[in-house]
């Protein structure tokens, strides 16, 4: 299964942003994928922030038309990935061996939620995202 991380969605949602044509069809390509693809609830809330936010560049996109792309999405077969009732324990135990500090945590709960819900492969565009063991990270742009 193939989870997207939030700048992927971004890019696709922004039609002002240099990587909009590559997001796009990176997620036409997940969107083939034989097991499955989606993203981790926490994505939808950054997606929700960055693409909403009075400050964004250009014109902040309306919460209607952010809640249609993300309809758009899971009409298209995405699944959201959703924490469980261990996910917290597992991402501070992580976050302690892996010496995880700062702003990089947000990341390791996205990785392990997507590990918790069987995901194998994460596309990012971010170079440095923090991973865990199992879970490949792929920059589809």
């Amino acid at each position: 299964m193939i989870a997207l991380d939030t700048n992927i969605l971004i890019y696709a949602h922004l039609s002002r942003c240099p990587q909009h044509r590559r997001a796009r069809a990176a997620i036409e390509l997940a969107a083939q994928h034989e097991r499955g693809w989606g993203f981790a609830l926490p994505c939808l809330a950054e997606f929700w922030a960055v693409a909403t936010h009075p400050a964004a560049a250009g014109r902040p996109s309306r919460p209607t038309e952010a809640r249609a792309f993300l309809a758009n999405l899971t009409a298209a077969g995405a699944r959201v990935f959703c924490p469980t009732s261990k996910t917290a324990a597992q991402v501070a135990d992580l976050a302690v061996s892996l010496d995880i500090r700062g702003h990089r945590i947000f990341d390791l709960q996205i990785a392990q939620i997507c590990t918790e819900a069987g995901v194998r492969e994460l596309w990012s565009h971010d170079k440095n995202f923090v991973t865990v063991s199992g879970l490949e990270l792929r920059d589809p742009l």
